[in-house]
């Protein structure tokens, strides 16, 4: 899941009340925006074809594409389709554009605002299942639309809106590629095309992953060592491990999320904890790595197979893990790895270790994203008729989105839905609700998702539902094929969850949890706890605050790993080359 913003009720109301008067200029004909956008030859060869994207924006501090995000302070964006699109060719995004968090560009009223517009390149893929698609690649940034190598943008520019008047913006910018991150005594990394993915897609498609090495490890050649797999989002590198010490002269900057000044400086200290307990006598040593898998969807694959993805999982597992542990000395079995991970690298790993039961020897799932279709956050996908409303015969309640300890809404699954809208249709955003559709959907006749509901009316597509629970509900799985997974499950699953989850992924826990504890044959001999009042991403420390506890993972689960592999290593397994 994203981060969450924090905001109290009366901003809410402040927000809806601006929207409203907004609302009003639109419909007396005032307010008006009409761009013209056009980029040159010398720019970008084309045509090209894309999403195009304008934002227009009241405060001057930051460029407006860092502007865009599910808050009440977000500025506005609105977007268009381009196909075929040629230098100087102008591209008109007006009223007729979708826009968020307002519904049309017409709703702007007259003034002063900074105005910037973005191309989300698209390539063309034609997949192995016969179907082509447009979509945009990942460039090693992790699919993030503003921030993608390759993407024109233009420079920041201050205008005066005026009804009936015409903004015209040059594209003159291009994001440079990213530079490879450097390699260290401890962290290397490993990149490889897999043939898996690149027969789906029908070109080259790779896999990367960042391996933090364990202390001595060049000092003890003949040991081989467990894996663990820390799933989450994109890293560039490897996440959370500094071996020097915090920046001295690191400018402090405030956490609104935890109400903590100076989080960054916090945030380098824990890492260099890590640093110093990784190296340290007597911490297990384990081959720790974060895995690259972004693709034209999102900043990661889910870790599975998928209609619309193509298969993640067993290119993960049957191309990228081999080639790790065989290039840094792993011990190469089922008893030896294990995978933690919170948000979406929580269900990741809980999927994971349901779907390939025996390639793995426990997850530590920390907030994961639905693993129950019946509170896919609030919404049951199968019970419902609208995800973005709870309806009833005189009312409409809208479904709220996310939250903070409090209950405070900071936005709705509507709104959530509609900023993905505007960011690329057919499900090409990027946006997490994108990314769960992608991955669970069936493929429609057009080659992208097929829709779990429609993102301007929240509508439930059922046939789809199904689908989803059979392929992806991890909870329903359980229940299904308890009978044969159950054995193989056994002391594997540990699941932590706060009370107060932003995105209400309690939930879910609180349905799989109800069915794992009242199920005896045999019992999962596992773990489900919960923190009270604890946001997004809680993994199971009573003894710090979230803030610090969501940075000490691997100090969290590895005493857990070993003890489990003390416990199940089958009879003459390599238990001793590695606990040096």
């Amino acid at each position: 899941m994203l981060r969450t913003p924090f905001v109290y009720v009366a901003l809410v109301s402040m927000v809806l009340v601006a929207v409203g008067l907004a609302a009003q200029a639109g419909r007396s004909g005032q307010g008006v925006v009409r761009v013209e956008i056009t980029y040159g030859k010398a720019l970008k060869d084309g045509p090209l074809d894309g999403r195009l994207l304008v934002m227009l924006s009241t405060d001057p501090g930051a460029e407006p594409r860092f502007q865009i995000n599910d808050s009440p302070g977000t500025q506005v964006i609105a977007g268009i389709d381009v196909d075929g699109w040629r230098p100087g060719q102008p591209a008109v995004v007006d009223g007729r554009a979708v826009a968020y968090p307002l519904q049309s560009l017409d709703e702007i009223p007259p003034g002063t605002y900074t105005v910037q517009a973005l191309l989300q390149v698209y390539e063309t893929f034609h997949r192995a299942d016969g179907k082509v698609v447009k979509l945009p690649m990942d460039h090693g940034e992790g699919r993030q639309w503003n921030r993608a190598p390759g993407n024109l943008y233009s420079t920041p520019q201050t205008i005066r809106v005026t009804p009936g008047g015409v903004v015209r913006i040059s594209l003159d910018q291009v994001i440079p590629p990213v530079p490879d991150p450097p390699e260290t005594k401890y962290i290397k990394h490993v990149r490889i095309q897999s043939e898996k993915l690149t027969k789906f897609w029908g070109r080259p498609m790779f896999l990367g992953a960042h391996v933090l090495l364990p202390a001595g490890f060049d000092d003890h050649p003949g040991a081989r060592y467990p894996l663990v797999i820390d799933h989450g989002h994109f890293p560039y590198t490897f996440e959370g491990f500094r071996e020097e010490p915090p920046d001295p002269d690191l400018k402090p900057v405030y956490s609104e999320r935890f109400h903590w000044e100076g989080y960054n400086r916090t945030e380098q200290e824990q890492a260099h904890q890590l640093y110093k307990d990784w190296t340290s006598p007597g911490f297990p040593r384990f081959l720790l790595i974060q895995i690259q898998h972004a693709n034209p969807y999102y900043d990661d694959s889910y870790a599975v197979n998928s209609a619309n993805l193509g298969p993640y999982g067993d290119a993960i597992n049957e191309e990228l893990i081999p080639h790790i542990e065989q290039k840094f000395r792993g011990l190469g079995q089922g008893w030896a790895r294990f995978m933690y991970g919170g948000s979406t690298g929580g269900w990741e790993a809980l999927g994971v270790q349901i779907l390939y039961p025996d390639f793995y020897n426990g997850c530590f799932a920390a907030c994961p994203d639905p693993i129950d279709f019946r509170q896919y956050t609030v919404v049951n996908i199968y019970e419902d008729a609208n995800a973005f409303f709870v309806e009833g015969p005189w009312r409409r309640i809208p479904r709220p989105g996310s939250r903070n300890y409090l209950g405070h809404v900071s936005t709705t699954i509507e709104a959530m839905n509609r900023l993905e809208l505007v960011l690329g249709e057919k499900g090409r955003s990027g946006g997490q609700w994108d990314i769960w559709q992608a991955v669970y959907s069936p493929a429609g006749a057009d080659g992208y998702p097929k829709p779990i509901f429609d993102k301007r009316t929240g509508k439930i597509d059922r046939e789809v539902a199904a689908y989803w629970k059979e392929h992806y509900d991890l909870g329903h799985i359980l229940r299904r094929d308890w009978a044969t997974l159950g054995p193989k499950l056994r002391g594997k699953i540990h699941i932590y969850v706060g009370e107060a989850d932003n995105y209400f992924l309690n939930n879910a826990v609180y349905l799989v949890e109800e069915f794992l504890k009242s199920t005896t044959d045999p019992h999962y001999d596992g773990e489900v706890d919960y923190g009270a009042r604890a946001e997004h991403c809680w993994n199971g420390d009573h003894t710090r605050p979230n803030a610090i506890a969501r940075l000490r993972y691997p100090q969290m689960f590895a005493p857990k790993i070993l003890e489990r592999i003390l416990k199940t290593a089958p009879q003459g397994a390599d238990v001793t080359s590695w606990r040096y």
